[in-house]
Order: structure tokens, then C-alpha cells, then sequence
């Protein structure tokens, strides 16, 4: 079944169209889609440094005509015509928009077969022999760096043979497959312009003055690590070169002039240079000055830590920082390993959190489900260590995907760690998907399964992180987990593993919820069942019409539906009644009124749309003293003792719950910012995790 566009389209091919490369004017496209996060949108950096390059160093120049960037997910239908004047069209091509690339690519070369097609970036394999089988509208494919290779593309296009070309792979006129000599990388990056500062990007922005722009940033290229799930290191594993630091400021200067929101710093190790602390003071100069950029999200290096933490704190200062991330992966010696990789010490972990807290600036961790070598044990307990350590904001669970040109995508690789894996779409946290009607979904490979961690313990593995992060993480039951951890002698492990294991109730089966206590059961049971959804193929998020229509993890999604069902009471009232349970099998001293006052407080701070008076509490002993003592590592001991707490519920008020899903549940993710008290409730783009 043709869909409605292929007419139109068709009318196209019959005009003749196809025509061959002009010499006297080669029109250029160039397309790097990137989907829209939160109505904002990338400026296309790969593509524009290409078209920056190329202007600066081509012979007759003149001869070029550079088309207008395609940059964002549109029908292929319009992407086509966009492209019907092109001689050449280089595709930049990852995860996010590999599938419509490849599409709008091939209707583009069966309308026009002179059309000479072009795809580089990550998603290229270094071994694409069966790739250029299995696409054959692709004539080139480009490795590495892409300035210097598309330059010789564009010269070598017109009568000359394609072997002048380095770092290309293509099939020739018999199918054999060819693959030129590799480029060294560029240790001199001064000869590639920026294409902020010389105005690539200023037809862009004019003609669509209505889109919100994103950019992308770059103040080095390389990474001296190896991480063999990432195909940064994997790709370029070596020195670190350098853009000049005033081309630097220039550009920054350029986001602040420009009113750019966010700017994403794509350096794989922000920090790992004694001049970025200068890079951050600059960018705190320029908002100071200018307002903008609002926020500059970067990817800490995990060596160098003092001058890290310096960076990470500049930019917290400066209201640039929405929060601290310290990427930790896996705590597992054994998965470490597997994946070449070595991280900051627990103690060295354990400081940075504490001196973040003292300074108000909430942190994120970072760990990938599904590793080599991970077992549910191993992970379980490394997620227990990091909370013991400090880590009481937000620990991010990230499934593995397997991405292209990572060590960890290699055949033998997978074959040895026994990886089960499982094509999803994929969506956004918190995104919505609004593509046209003809859209082209985006996949990913998931891990799902390993031979460490069998699938089902990858279930419970998966089901044990969303407990977490409701939990704790959510800070819906996060005071009640501290006090007992701090007080019993319980490990987190064991507090999460209690209710998420139904622990709290013998009577607790498989085929439905319990009578005695069905909230807990039921939010239990949504986990396991979400997980086996992922497993089969679902999605990573959730989708829901009604709240936003936009995708939530797991843990934002139960939250929520909790309060919107009126379950929250009951929840807690369950909640109290398994803690008894729990700590009759326990030597220490905790008294009901100690228990009754926990969940109480946590109850009471949970923010919630519709309050209109502040609430004074009051109780017996002084939890709240005690549990922020604990958030900055400085704890105290819990005494008994009248208290009253003033609980402000009227400086922050929510009176939609479609405001409340946005600005608490939404905005308040990666600052935990859940409890009344929190108002760190700062916006947050869709994706960006």
C-alpha cells in the first residue's frame, strides 16, 4: 500500500530529475536530524562544521552551493523535495535519526539516481562492507573526523576516481567493495572554523525565527579512555586536542548574544584540562552579563577531581549547572574490568558528595543496567553502597543499548558475556512523539539479558532500580530509609529488596495482589510486569495521554498514579504497618511512635497540587534535624523530644495536576525535588539525562 506522499513523489521521478553532477555548480545538501526536546531544537554542529570547513578550504568555492540544512525530523515527502536540487547530500548519522536518514536517502536516490549520497558519523560502521550491501542508495561511506573527508568529496567529485578520497569506504562499478587509507586525526584544530562565528548557522535562525535553538559545543576532541560500551573511546581512544580558548570565549560570548538556552558541551571529559576551569568562569561571565546561556550541561572527567569538582561548582554558582553528574557505571571490580574502565574511589565519591551538599549543589550518579560481568547481587549492592555513601538525590538507571563502533557491539563480544538483546523504539524521557504521519522510528539494540545476569534476574534487577527510585529517589519514603539504615543497621539493599520483594507479606502471590496490603503489591507487581514489557520489545518509558502525553520512567508514572487514584494515604498506612512487621524480627530499639513519626513527616512533605495552608506538625522526636544531618554527612543522634515543624505548602502551589506533573514530577527528576522545603524545581528538557 503506497502511502499519500509516494504520489507526489512519483510525479518527481517521472519529470526527470535525476539528472548528473553540474560542473559549473554543485549544489550541497547537508542533513542532521535531530528531534525536538521540549519545543527546542540542535543547531546541526556536524553538518555546519563540514559546511564551515569546506567554504574556508575549497578551490573555486564559488562552484559550491551549499542548500539549507535539513536539521530536524520532518516527512520524508518534504525532506525529499528539500533535496531535489542537491548534486550532493551528506547525511550525519547516529542512534536518534539513523532509520529516517536512511529512508529519506533512499526515496531521495530513486528519484533522483544522480544524486550522490554520502553517510558519515557514529552510526557508520569501521567495517562497512555489509552495510553498503545492505543499503545500496548509500555511494560513500565516511570514517572518522568529517571535515577533511567531505572537503575531498566535494573536490573529488566531479571526473575524478574516488581513490584520492582518504577515509571512505564505497562499492565500485563491479560491487567490489573498496576502503581507502584512514586520515589521521586533526592535532591542529585551529584550521577548522567555527560555524557559530562565521555566520553558517545566521540563514538558519532567520528563516525559521520561531524555533527555540539548542547548541552543541565542542572545546575538545578525544578521550583517553576506553569504556568498551561507548564508542567515544572505543572510536578515538587517544590524546585530547584542543580548540583555541579564544575561538572559545568568542563562542561563548556568541550563545549569550544569541539568547541560546541550553547549550549540551560535547567534551567526553569537561574538566580533565587545567584551562577548563577558565572555560566555566568565562561561562559565568557571559550569563552574568547576558542571561544566557541558561543552563550548560557537561560530562565530567573521571580523573583530575579536585579541578572537576571546581568546574562543577563554578557553573553550579552561576545558576548554569542543573545538577552535578558523577557517572560511576558499575561499583563490580569484575564488570569493570570487562568493560575497561576504572572509577574515582568510593572515599574519593563519598567527599565529593559531602562537600556538594555542604554547598547546596545536588549531584546525579549515573549507572547502565546489563553490563558484562553484572549480576543482580553486584548490582543491588552497588546501588546500596552509593546511597551509604551519600548519593540521597538521584541515581540515574540506564539500560545498555548497544551502540555502533563500540568495543561491546563486536560479535565475539556479545557471544562471550552471553548478551540476550532486544530492538526497542526509542522515545525520550518525558518526550512525547509528534512526528508526521508518515513517521520513521528510531531503534535501538537493548541489553536485556546476560549470561551473569539471566533475564529473569534482569527483571528483577530492572524492577529493584524503579523501586529505588520511587522510594528513595522520589523521596516518598526516603526519610523512613535513612533512619532505618542509620538507627537498625539495615542496608538499603535490604530496605528496597523488602518491599519490593514482598517481604512485608506471606500471603503475597504471583497470580494478584494481596487482601492485607494491595497498594504495595500492586505498585510491586507493576514493576515486575514493566520490566518483562521491556524485555519483550516495549518501550524504556511510559506513555500517558492523560498526564501530558508525554513518556515517564516508571517510578514518576506509579508516583503519580498514586496520588491522582487517592492511594497515597493508604500507602503510607501499609507502608507503617510493614515496617512494625519488619522490626519485630529485629534486636534494635525503635519504638512505634519513632516509626509513626517517620512515615508522618515523609508523608507530610510530599509537595501535592490543591494545598492552600502551610501545616504545623507535630512530633515526638527531632527526624528533621536528623535526616538533613544525614543528607551532608554530618549525622546526629535522634532524640526524643516534642518537635513542631511548619511545613511552607503555600510559597510553592500547584492547582492543575497538569501544572503539578510538569513543574514537581517532571522538574523535579534530576534534583529529587519532591519534598516541600525543595524548591529546586528548575525546567528540565525532555531527554537530556
Amino acid at each position: 500500500m503506497k502511502s499519500k506522499w509516494s504520489y507526489s513523489l512519483k510525479v518527481i521521478e517521472d519529470k526527470g530529475l535525476e539528472g548528473k553532477i553540474n560542473s559549473e555548480t554543485i549544489r550541497v545538501g547537508l542533513v542532521q536530524i535531530n528531534s525536538r526536546f521540549s519545543g527546542q531544537v540542535y543547531l546541526p554542529l556536524s553538518v555546519g562544521t563540514l559546511q564551515a570547513y569546506a567554504q574556508k578550504h575549497l578551490r573555486n568555492g564559488s562552484q559550491y552551493d551549499f542548500l539549507p540544512f535539513i536539521y530536524s525530523r520532518i516527512s520524508v515527502e518534504e525532506a525529499v523535495q528539500n533535496l531535489m536540487q542537491a548534486d550532493i547530500v551528506g547525511f550525519s548519522t547516529y542512534v536518534w535519526n539513523f532509520q529516517l536518514s536512511l529512508k529519506i536517502a533512499e526515496t531521495l536516490k530513486r528519484c533522483k539516481p544522480g544524486a550522490l549520497i554520502v553517510f558519515g558519523g557514529p552510526h557508520v560502521p569501521d567495517e562497512a562492507e555489509e552495510y553498503l550491501n545492505q543499503y545500496p542508495f548509500i555511494d560513500i561511506a565516511s570514517h572518522g573526523e568529517g571535515e577533511k573527508v567531505f572537503l575531498a568529496i566535494l573536490q573529488h567529485s566531479v571526473g575524478d576516481s574516488w581513490d584520492q578520497i582518504p577515509s571512505i569506504s564505497y562499492l565500485d562499478e563491479d560491487g567490489l567493495f573498496v576502503q581507502n587509507p584512514r586520515v589521521p586525526r586533526m592535532r591542529d584544530l585551529s584550521e577548522v572554523p567555527s560555524p557559530y562565528l562565521d555566520d553558517v548557522f545566521l540563514p538558519l535562525m532567520i528563516n525559521n525565527p520561531l524555533e527555540n535553538w539548542i547548541s552543541i559545543w565542542e572545546t575538545n576532541r578525544g578521550c583517553p579512555f576506553s569504556c568498551t560500551f561507548c564508542d567515544w573511546g572505543s572510536a578515538v581512544a587517544s590524546k585530547v586536542n584542543k580548540w583555541n580558548i579564544e575561538r572559545l570565549y568568542t563562542e561563548v560570548e556568541w550563545f549569550g548574544r544569541y539568547k541560546i538556552g541550553y547549550v549540551f558541551c560535547a567534551d567526553a571529559n569537561f574538566g580533565i584540562l587545567p584551562r577548563d576551569i577558565d572555560i566555566a568562569k568565562y561561562c559565568a561571565k557571559i550569563k552574568q552579563q547576558y542571561g544566557y546561556p541558561e543552563a550548560i550541561s557537561v560530562q565530567s572527567t573521571k580523573n583530575a577531581q579536585e579541578r572537576s569538582y571546581q568546574v562543577q561548582k563554578i557553573l553550579a554558582d552561576a545558576g548554569l549547572n542543573k545538577a552535578v553528574v558523577i557517572s560511576m557505571q558499575s561499583l563490580n571490580p569484575a564488570t569493570l574490568s570487562a568493560i575497561k574502565r576504572g572509577n574515582i574511589s568510593l572515599e574519593v565519591f563519598k567527599e565529593n558528595q559531602r562537600r556538594f551538599a555542604a554547598e547546596g549543589i545536588e549531584t546525579m550518579t549515573d549507572l547502565i543496567l546489563g553490563m558484562p560481568e553484572e549480576t543482580y547481587d553486584s548490582f543491588a549492592n552497588g546501588i546500596s553502597t552509593l546511597i551509604e555513601k551519600g548519593q540521597h538525590n538521584r541515581i540515574q538507571f540506564n539500560n545498555l543499548s548497544i551502540l555502533p563502533n563500540a568495543e561491546m557491539g563486536d560479535a565475539e563480544h556479545i557471544k562471550k558475556y552471553g548478551m540476550d538483546i532486544v530492538t526497542t523504539r526509542i522515545v525520550n524521557i518525558h518526550g512525547k512523539i509528534d512526528d508526521p504521519e508518515d513517521a520513521v522510528p528510531e531503534m535501538q539494540q537493548l541489553v536485556v539479558g546476560t549470561s551473569s545476569m539471566p533475564k529473569e534476574d534482569w527483571v528483577r534487577t530492572r524492577a529493584f532500580c524503579w523501586m529505588v527510585g520511587l522510594l528513595h529517589f522520589n523521596k516518598i519514603l526516603q526519610i523512613p530509609l535513612i533512619v532505618l539504615h542509620e538507627t537498625c543497621e539495615l542496608s538499603y539493599r535490604e530496605l528496597i529488596e523488602f518491599f519490593q520483594e514482598g517481604k512485608f507479606d506471606t500471603h503475597f502471590t504471583e497470580q494478584g495482589p494481596s487482601s492485607s496490603f494491595p497498594v504495595l503489591s500492586e505498585v510491586r507487581s507493576f514493576s515486575i510486569e514493566r520490566a518483562r514489557d521491556i524485555q519483550n520489545g516495549g518501550e524504556e518509558y511510559f506513555h500517558s495521554a492523560e498526564w501530558l502525553d508525554i513518556y515517564w520512567p516508571a517510578e514518576e508514572y506509579i508516583f503519580i498514579k498514586l496520588c491522582v487514584e487517592r492511594k497515597l494515604e493508604a500507602f503510607y498506612d501499609e507502608v507503617e504497618r510493614a515496617i512494625r512487621l519488619l522490626l519485630q524480627q529485629r534486636p534494635a530499639a525503635f519504638s512505634p511512635s519513632l516509626i509513626r513519626d517517620t512515615v508522618a513527616l515523609n508523608r507530610n512533605l510530599i509537595k501535592l497540587p490543591f494545598k492552600e495552608d502551610d501545616l504545623e506538625l507535630h512530633l515526638s522526636h527531632n527526624i528533621w534535624e536528623f535526616y538533613r544531618s544525614v543528607l551532608v554527612g554530618e549525622p546526629i543522634t535522634i532524640e526524643e523530644k516534642p518537635c513542631t515543624y511548619r511545613i511552607d505548602r503555600t510559597t510553592e502551589r500547584w492547582m492543575t495536576w497538569d501544572e503539578w506533573y510538569q513543574r514537581v514530577v517532571w522538574y523535579g527528576n534530576r534534583k529529587g525535588a519532591y519534598l516541600y522545603g525543595n524548591v529546586s524545581t528548575d525546567k528540565q528538557l525532555e531527554g537530556h539525562y
